[in-house]
């Protein structure tokens, strides 16, 4: 669960912002995302692709998921999956918490473990760390 949730951190900057490092509870750095929004591994691999439309790809720009205006967050096939809260509170599709962003870039599991960081951030795209799961070892 501890990869999923810093995957998901990886997806998180926008266009806008340079270039993010994502790293775990012990402030390795596990991942990047780059200003175009390409995700990148710890050797700078390309594993992802976040697009200005929301949508969430992998290495090979297969189409994964969404992440929608309001904060809700889907898989492939459009099935809501998740949703992101305004207070960076993370939900499963049956509304169960499951991990938290904060504003500073923490990210916590659900019972509120520091998992990993992510400064700098918009939390409906660190959020789908909870969801897709792009890291891979």
């Amino acid at each position: 669960m501890k990869k999923i949730l810093l995957a998901l951190a990886l997806l998180c900057c926008s266009s806008s912002l340079p270039a993010q490092d994502v790293k775990d509870a012990n402030y390795r750095m596990i991942g990047r995302v780059e200003s175009d929004g390409t995700v990148k591994n710890s050797n700078y691999s390309t594993i992802g692709h976040i697009k200005n439309d929301g949508t969430v790809q992998d290495g090979n720009y297969h189409t994964v998921g969404y992440i929608k205006s309001d904060g809700t967050i889907q898989n492939g096939n459009y099935s809501t999956i998740g949703y992101v809260k305004s207070d960076g509170t993370v939900q499963n599709g049956n509304y169960s918490t499951i991990g938290h962003i904060k504003s500073d870039g923490t990210i916590q599991d659900g019972n509120y473990r520091t998992i990993g960081y992510a400064k700098d951030v918009k939390p409906t795209y660190a959020a789908i760390l909870f969801f897709f799961n792009l890291l891979k070892n």
